[in-house]
């Protein structure tokens, strides 16, 4: 079969550029819910917390996936609206070409992007891909929408990646406050032979559930994007 035929789905004609298109965007899905959207944030944060109550691989992982899925897809809901409505809407109804597709498609993203990322950074990654450097930040967000991909997303990875760890600090500091105030306690009761953590656990998970945790976790989580 020749390369420029078309192939009928439904009753629809593709042509097999495009399903070959299609066929590397789903390839390249998990990549893209990784690198243009909150779930870095959420995944590391949550991981974080797992690790400060010292409870192991409880939530397991891939819980702790499945409810950084959904947080994503509650917090870009907004995002994928605007896209389907700008973009993907004329595209099926052959009103817009897929280039012009992409291009209505990557704005709601970039605006995304940058609303969540410091101009420092997208700076910094301006001047290492050698593009035109904003001097301020209301000009920034007037040409925004001008820069590359390449800037936009690897300036929003890196916010991504400095808040979630900083999350993990705050989240640190109750539970480590809990193995500082048994291990003192262990010592001075001279009991240097039994584990700390087999005694701080109870008490951490009992903080965390006493103060509504979860609800707390997701909350601060979700407002803390724009």
């Amino acid at each position: 079969m020749p390369t420029d035929s078309l192939i009928n789905i439904n009753g629809d004609s593709v042509q097999t550029l495009e399903i070959l298109f299609l066929t590397t965007m789903i390839a390249l899905f998990p990549s893209l819910l990784v690198m243009t959207t909150s779930f870095t944030r959420y995944i590391i944060s949550l991981s974080f917390l797992r690790t400060a109550m010292g409870t192991n691989q409880t939530p397991p992982n891939t819980v702790l996936v499945g409810i950084a899925i959904f947080l994503t897809l509650l917090t870009m809901n907004p995002v994928l609206e605007r896209i389907q409505t700008e973009a993907w809407e004329p595209y099926t109804n052959e009103e817009i070409s897929g280039e012009e597709f992409l291009d209505r498609a990557s704005v709601p993203l970039k605006e995304f992007m940058v609303a969540n990322t410091k101009f420092d950074t997208i700076r910094m990654y301006c001047d290492l891909a050698q593009t035109d450097v904003p001097d301020s930040n209301a000009e920034f967000n007037e040409i925004a929408l001008d820069l590359p991909l390449r800037v936009i997303v690897p300036a929003f990875m890196t916010q991504e990646l400095q808040r979630a760890f900083f999350n993990g600090f705050l989240l640190y500091i109750p539970f480590l406050l809990i193995d500082v105030v048994v291990a003192s306690t262990l010592m001075s009761m001279g009991m240097i032979m039994l584990p700390p953590a087999m005694i701080s656990t109870p008490f951490k998970l009992l903080l965390f559930v006493s103060v509504n945790g979860w609800s707390l976790m997701f909350s601060s989580l979700i407002q803390g994007v724009h």
